[in-house]
């Protein structure tokens, strides 16, 4: 369980595979801001709630420059099904490993209902243009989180 990555350290690096068969990398990225959000699973509850949050709001995202990357460990097939169910359009990324959730420290124990299990805890990274982490959320209340992440963006702007 790694910890945190704090506002003003470098985020790290990685590439993953996304939900269309590329390949997404961050450095690929570098002059825009980057909304790195990890979910816990597709097509449940909040995350279905979330990644339509952030569906309905790219062009106000777009309009700031803003990337929107959403990772869970899910796999490839099971993003793809739930990309097309929801008509999500922006890439879901496959952590299937949890290497990329563990670098960020959003891989965390988690206690339901008194059995503990190591998950992703609902976390948000917004990256800087220049590569660094500008704001974390690290425990994501899904409803209105896309206005917080937006009011982030608009102060960076």
């Amino acid at each position: 369980m790694g910890d945190w990555i704090e506002p003003g350290k470098k985020a790290p690096a990685f590439t993953l595979p996304a939900d269309d068969g590329s390949k997404v990398k961050l450095s690929d990225l570098a002059g825009s801001p980057v909304v790195l959000y990890f979910y816990p699973k597709d097509d449940t509850p909040g995350c279905t709630r979330e990644a339509c949050a952030f569906r309905d709001r790219k062009k106000d995202l777009q309009k700031l420059g803003a990337v929107v990357l959403g990772v869970s460990p899910d796999t490839v097939e099971k993003h793809e099904k739930f990309r097309d169910k929801y008509d999500l359009n922006f890439p879901l990324l496959a952590d299937a490993d949890h290497k990329i959730a563990e670098k960020y420290g959003a891989w965390r124990e988690k206690n339901m209902y008194g059995k503990k299990s190591m998950g992703i805890q609902r976390s948000t990274y917004l990256i800087g243009a220049d590569g660094k982490v500008v704001k974390v959320w690290k425990a994501v209340k899904v409803d209105g989180h896309d206005e917080q992440v937006l009011a982030a963006l608009k102060e960076l702007a």
